[in-house]
């Protein structure tokens, strides 16, 4: 299964068209905060399903955080800001956190700073930004190919 992995697209329609040729290739599409209303427009453009959550950013009345099932792996999904001091100076408390839940696999973003570390068998996921990267000179976002317990990862920089 291939995913899409998004996030703080900050509703600037014009960097997030730049995505939507490689999303459309897409199975799932996640989007992890500020705005949700794009991951509502994402899934216009592309008609694939989009799991998203409420980044520090929104208005929308709609979930901080999901759990779910891709491919037989657990998905931690969370903008971030709600962990530690907003998960920009280190990323303990949400290990603490995907360590309790048995998460395979934790995608946030909220730092607009791409990241992508395993330890202890879980796969940490920070996409960077689509539209207002920090700390690198490139906007970005990942994609995920899940099969037969693998998981191949693709930084796609724009």
């Amino acid at each position: 299964m291939k995913v899409g992995v998004v996030s703080d697209t900050h509703m600037m329609k014009k960097f997030i068209d730049e995505t939507i040729p490689y999303l459309k290739e897409c199975d799932l599409i996640i989007h992890a905060g500020d705005n949700f209303s794009d991951s509502k427009y994402i899934h216009s453009m592309t008609n694939v399903g989009v799991m998203a959550v409420r980044g520090n950013c929104d208005v929308d009345n709609v979930e901080d955080e999901l759990v779910f099932e891709v491919e037989g792996k657990t998905i931690f999904l969370c903008h971030g800001d709600k962990y530690g001091v907003n998960v920009k100076y280190g990323i303990d408390m949400l290990k603490s956190k995907a360590k309790s839940m048995n998460a395979d696999i934790v995608i946030f973003g909220h730092t607009h700073t791409p990241l992508c570390i395993e330890e202890e068998g879980i796969l940490y996921l920070n996409p960077g930004s689509v539209s207002l990267p920090r700390q690198v000179k490139y906007r970005s976002f990942v994609t995920l190919d899940i099969e037969d317990e693998k998981i191949q990862i693709q930084e796609i920089k724009l």
